[in-house]
């Protein structure tokens, strides 16, 4: 071993320091590992006695030890074990740890000279211990140290003799685990369990656009398979078994694994085969018989060449910095990236019972209802008649030696292409059943919502949620929201312009135009604001599309308010959905669009549908007491005037509070109207925030409205189109126009115009820019700050309001509402998706000035 100037170990593994006190083991694994992945029982010693040497707290120092290790293994960090562990018991701990979490067990052994080590105790002052604790060190060492490999299972073994040996050692390399290619970000076709369909194979390539030379006679077959630039395969396993030509499938694949054109994992088929190449007696089940049989009419060396390739082949690969995992029948999270005896077996054989069901198959547990990780896991091994996502995971085993499909997915695209079989090579034993959806899709976990949560959005970073405002979202969510399957955004709060300076105005256009011009955007959108009630919508095309994509046949569309709740009654939302479908199919968007489903962002008038208890308890109870109590006030101060009391201050002030008060009434009337049915209501869409596959925060506000303006164009009263104008900020007469817009529709008794820059997500140079303001009309604002707003001394208090904490919160919205999209059509599992929509309605209670 002398010489040795590096060593190899796996990047994430759990490594024991194996020696005598004095050996310098501490003093080597601070040269070559992080402080931090290094837990000593000696420091463990000092945490709980204040002395590393104190062996009265040895028992519980290492139970600190193995705790702070599984959490570290837990997070797939390597962790180093600085003890003696001259003893198989003092190594079974940690061995046991290892293989609980997937991590590969590395033994670091020194065999140090016992004078050396004696002699650097005697230097130190907290080792005044007797020769013999070295001496039995060494004994002990020496006596367990042959079975470590053979009976303990720690196979990644170094041995050093010497100090200069270890001095020598100038790195110790760590190299990723053959599952690690989160480097290869693709694009990938990755292609389901082909059992023997050659001919099946060679369709699918050539319609995924590879182009393939074929040579000789089928069973024979050689390839060369040249791919489209850039794109690589996946093979999921199961290439061998009931199908015809099982020896040219493994041939085709074999050539584009050693060629780098494709990867390949190990399916049960060949591990099964391997085993009965390797001379094992294994029964010629499931297909085995076909394969033998074809492997006996190949040439000389075809059955070895293919049992030391088959035996090469990995349980499972690591794609795309971690988002896509490839594994023959799936993977749960706990055993990305990891390797162990049990991670192999779950990824050749699934989740399995023990149990026999009635075709004589192990019965699997379904681990993908209750998946909850971030990575895509793509699968196959369990046939099933359509490949459909369930919480981040898809089987693409279609059936296709049982006449079904052969079927790839596309990465990053996500889409599916798939080609049918020639024929029903193999008679199923049991029919091809569909994937099991989520134990209880409608179901929230406590632990997916409750407590501190930092939430990583792709449009803003982290956003935190703090535990009480997650615990004040609850009852809304668990109570009161629409169903679950259904619920995949949430809208965000809106922050007013900046406060105007001009008299007698608090809000004004010109405050909106100058406050996104000083932040370098070109060009805004202003939207006519309706005052009615902000509402989603969900809508499919049809059942089947509502049951593929949110696991509900029962309905085909929701409606709910921007706090979740259902916004009309059952048959209410039928018929409102049902008109809204019909409008899509007109406007010709389900083709359009490629699309089964949509999700626009929308406001319902008139305000009184939702806000008609508000209206009657609140603001009309305001208007009338103030209107009543003023008359009264104007009659008595006539009165004294009449009768010579100087009191003209004070009929003046009181007619300019009563001319208030009337118009208090006077604007919040012009939001109310009869409902008696839904030909009553009006629907105003305003963004088209996501369809199958497409969060379409990439096209600009103008698209948005031009777009939606088709749907009020079908000739449905219910559906209206909403006004708008882009602003080209440097041009003054644009931005004049559009404030003399504002000031005519506001003059009219419309509430006011929403500006938003012209694309739906604009950055500057501190970061995300606020996604809209809102402008609103002097008369509405008298609603929201009160009938006598507007006089001079309320405006100077009112100029003084503080948008800062409303403008964080709008933006922290916006992004939470914007990654639950972007998490739903990425076929995320519900709960990740939920997590952002309930972070949105948990900051909903945050305290801010509710007129803001």
């Amino acid at each position: 071993m002398r010489g040795r100037t590096s060593i190899s170990i796996p990047e994430f593994c759990l490594i024991l320091l194996i020696g005598p006190s004095g050996s310098g083991k501490s003093t080597f694994a601070r040269k070559h590992f992080k402080e931090t992945e290094i837990v000593s029982s000696d420091t463990c010693r000092a945490l709980l006695a204040d002395d590393e040497t104190d062996q009265s707290v040895t028992k519980d120092a290492f139970e600190l030890v193995e705790f702070i290790a599984e959490k570290r293994l837990t997070a797939r960090r390597l962790t180093v074990i600085d003890a003696t562990n001259v003893k198989p018991e003092d190594r079974a701990r940690f061995v046991a740890l290892a293989r609980k979490y997937h991590a590969l067990p590395v033994a670091l052994a020194f065999f140090i000279d016992e004078k050396i080590c004696r002699a650097r105790n005697q230097q130190r002052e907290n080792r005044s211990f007797g020769s013999h604790v070295v001496r039995n060190h060494l004994k002990a060492m020496k006596r367990g140290f042959k079975g470590l490999q053979k009976r303990e299972g720690v196979r990644n073994v170094h041995v050093f003799d010497t100090p200069e040996e270890m001095d020598a050692l100038a790195a110790i390399e760590r190299m990723p685990l053959w599952p690690d290619k989160r480097s290869e970000s693709g694009p990938f076709d990755i292609i389901g369990d082909i059992h023997g369909c050659a001919g099946e194979l060679e369709s699918l390539l050539e319609e995924l656009g590879y182009t393939i030379a074929r040579d000789g006679e089928p069973g024979l077959r050689s390839y060369e398979v040249t791919p489209p630039e850039g794109r690589r395969a996946i093979f999921v396993g199961d290439l061998v078994d009931r199908g015809p030509r099982s020896p040219d499938v493994l041939r085709l694949v074999k050539g584009m694994v050693e060629a780098g054109t494709a990867f390949c994992v190990i399916g049960n088929h060949e591990n099964k085969l391997v085993r009965k190449l390797n001379g094992r007696n294994v029964q010629l089940t499931h297909g085995l018989a076909e394969t033998v049989e074809q492997f006996e009419a190949q040439p000389e060396g075809f059955a070895e060449e293919m049992r030391v390739w088959l035996d090469g082949l990995i349980s499972h690969y690591v794609f795309d910095e971690g988002k896509l995992v490839v594994a023959h029948a799936g993977l749960s999270e706990d055993m990305h990236n990891r390797a162990s005896g049990k991670v192999r077996s779950f990824a050749m054989y699934g989740d399995t019972t023990g149990e026999i069901d009635e075709f004589g198959l192990p019965v699997r547990a379904d681990w993908a209802a209750n998946y909850r990780g971030r990575a895509k896991v793509v699968y196959g091994h369990t046939p099933t008649p359509e490949a459909e996502w369930v919480n981040g995971t898809i089987c693409i085993d279609t059936g296709c030696v049982f006449g079904g499909k052969l079927t790839a997915l596309r990465w990053p695209e996500q889409e599916i292409v798939d080609v049918p079989a020639e024929q029903v090579w193999c008679e199923p034993v049991k029919p091809l059943v569909k994937v099991a959806t989520a134990a209880d899709p409608t179901a929230i976990r406590l632990d997916d919502v409750l407590g501190k949560r930092s939430i990583e959005t792709g449009t803003n970073g982290l956003v935190t949620i703090s535990e009480a405002h997650s615990a004040g979202a609850l009852e809304t969510m668990s109570r009161f929201a629409v169903d679950p399957r259904w619920l995949i955004y949430l809208p965000p709060t809106m922050s007013p312009v900046e406060t105007c300076q001009k008299e007698g105005w608090l809000e004004r256009p010109e405050e909106a135009f100058d406050f996104y011009r000083s932040r370098g955007v070109d060009a805004v959108v202003c939207e006519e604001k309706h005052m009615g009630s902000r509402a989603v919508a969900v809508i499919c095309r049809d059942e089947d599309a509502a049951e593929t994509h949110f696991k509900s046949s029962s309905r085909t569309g929701v409606i709910y308010t921007r706090t979740g709740r259902p916004f009309f009654s059952a048959e209410q939302e039928r018929q409102v959905t049902a008109r809204m479908r019909d409008a899509i199919t007109k406007a010709g968007w389900w083709d359009k669009f490629d699309a089964s489903w949509f999700c626009l962002d929308m406001e319902i008038l008139p305000w009184s549908t939702k806000a008609q208890s508000l209206i009657e308890h609140q603001y009309a109870r305001v208007g009338s007491a103030g209107l009543l109590g003023l008359i009264a006030a104007q009659s008595v101060l006539e009165k004294a005037l009449e009768r010579g009391v100087d009191l003209s201050g004070e009929a003046k002030a009181n007619a300019e509070r009563l001319e208030a008060i009337k118009g208090f009434g006077d604007a919040y009337r012009q939001y109310v109207w009869p409902v008696e049915g839904l030909d009553d209501l009006k629907i105003a869409p305003f963004h088209i925030l996501a369809s199958d596959g497409h969060v379409h925060t990439d096209k600009p506000h103008s698209w948005h409205m031009e777009t939606l303006a088709e749907l009020a164009n079908q000739n449905d009263p219910l559906l209206m189109s909403t006004r708008w104008r882009s602003v080209d900020l440097s041009d003054a007469s644009a931005c004049e126009a559009a404030a003399q817009w504002w000031d005519d529709m506001t003059a009219k008794g419309g509430e006011g115009m929403v500006v938003k820059p012209s694309t739906f997500i604009a950055r500057g140079k501190k970061g995300l820019i606020q996604p809209a303001v809102k402008v609103r009309g002097k008369e509405y604002l008298r609603i929201i700050y009160g009938p006598d707003y507007d006089a001079p001394a309320h405006l100077e208090r009112l100029r003084e309001r503080g948008l800062g904490r409303k403008r964080s919160l709008a933006l922290r919205e916006f992004s939470l509402g914007l990654e639950a999209l972007d998490r739903f059509t990425q076929h995320a599992p519900l709960a990740r998706v939920h997590e952002c929509v309930f972070g949105v309605l948990a900051l909903e209670t945050e305290p801010v000035d509710p007129r803001l």
